[in-house]
């Protein structure tokens, strides 16, 4: 199986909803999506991940199935960075997330890393959802997590598009892989409609591992002529 994790296009935040541009994206994606020839999608309940999802689902006839647990974070992510105001732990400078050899703090002990320590007590729960319903999702789709390794319960040959959203895929992501979630906040950066691959191989002896193909690529950007600015933030 290979399964898509889409980002949503530029977003307009106050009414859930795409700019002109997250809709452009939007259609870039699609196209991309359509070629790859996807079986199954699904989206976030939230407004910009549904319209980013809609000309995949269009081009390719399918609905969307909402998946609930794939809602963006909230404001349980949010901590009092140096400045003194209160803002995402996903905007705040990695450094602060690695220093003072924080770096080498490993997965089970991430949430003492600095800063995510101020919030364990309301992300963990969060993170704790988001592990579980990503357990049952994936022995939906055919897979069954056992002691870190998956067992194939049904190789499954399809090619599955999930759209959402960036620090729902960082908390994910980071617990698929084994990534201390610090570290993932840290070092990770995913743009609008940036498409990461993950491939669940069909292995004889019944195990398999998700391996990750390719990570936040905006290359269907360039193929439409659109604008390869990351994140709204620097041109690639």
């Amino acid at each position: 199986m290979l399964l898509y994790i889409i980002r949503h296009g530029d977003p307009d935040y106050p009414t859930d909803t795409l700019t002109l541009r997250g809709m452009f994206q939007a259609e870039a994606v699609g196209k991309r999506m359509y070629d790859a020839g996807i079986d199954r999608i699904f989206t976030s309940p939230m407004g910009r991940a549904r319209l980013t999802a809609s000309p995949a689902a269009r081009l390719l006839g399918l609905t969307p199935q909402i998946e609930a647990w794939t809602h963006e974070i909230g404001d349980e992510k949010s901590v009092i960075q140096p400045d003194g105001r209160r803002r995402s732990i996903s905007v705040l400078p990695g450094s602060y997330l690695r220093e003072n050899g924080a770096q080498e703090i490993g997965y089970r002990d991430s949430m003492t890393a600095p800063y995510f320590n101020t919030i364990a007590d309301k992300l963990q729960p969060t993170f704790d959802y988001i592990d579980a319903s990503g357990r049952d999702f994936l022995e939906r789709l055919g897979y069954r997590e056992e002691n870190g390794v998956y067992r194939i319960l049904r190789p499954n040959k399809e090619r599955v598009a999930l759209f959402c959203h960036a620090a729902f895929m960082r908390a994910w992501l980071s617990t698929l892989l084994h990534i201390p979630k610090h570290m993932f906040w840290a070092d990770f950066a995913i743009t609008h409609t940036g498409v990461t691959v993950l491939e669940f191989r069909n292995y004889k002896s019944g195990i398999t591992a998700p391996k990750v193909l390719c990570f936040s690529d905006m290359s269907h950007l360039y193929a439409a002529g659109l604008d390869m600015v990351h994140d709204n933030h620097i041109r690639l």
